[in-house]
């Protein structure tokens, strides 16, 4: 399984010009080699960008894309990491969602498709 960041996918669904291409390219590399995946914090961040969950749940389907379940052990490290990064000085808005994602893939021993594979480096080693 690979799990797939919202950057990556609102790149496509709203033609970004300078990403759109990039992460196409991504998903379908990635596809070829195993089943692409979403946790409920990306469906939720998407959800935003549809006034129907119907709508949400047919780009879903049409990407191929499957849900995948955060494991306890992952949200626990979320927690911890986010800790880490408030005491260093981080700041509070938009971020805690990464680190439910970025802790996902690591206690998954999952790759994960993100833009953001500095942020999520930096706390979560071996996670992109």
């Amino acid at each position: 399984m690979i799990l797939v960041d919202t950057n990556v996918l609102l790149d496509l669904v709203t033609d970004d010009t300078v990403w759109a291409a990039w992460s196409q390219q991504q998903l379908d590399l990635a596809s070829t080699q195993d089943q692409l995946a979403i946790n409920d914090i990306v469906y939720a961040e998407l959800s935003i960008g549809y006034w129907r969950i119907e709508q949400l749940d047919a780009m879903i389907a049409a990407a191929g894309l499957v849900n995948a379940a955060i494991p306890r052990p992952a949200l626990f490290l979320a927690g911890k990491a986010f800790q880490r990064y408030r005491s260093a000085g981080g700041g509070k808005t938009g971020v805690l969602p990464d680190f439910f994602i970025g802790a996902h893939a690591v206690v998954a021993d999952i790759m994960l498709i993100t833009r953001d594979a500095t942020r999520y480096r930096s706390y979560f080693p071996g996670s992109c």
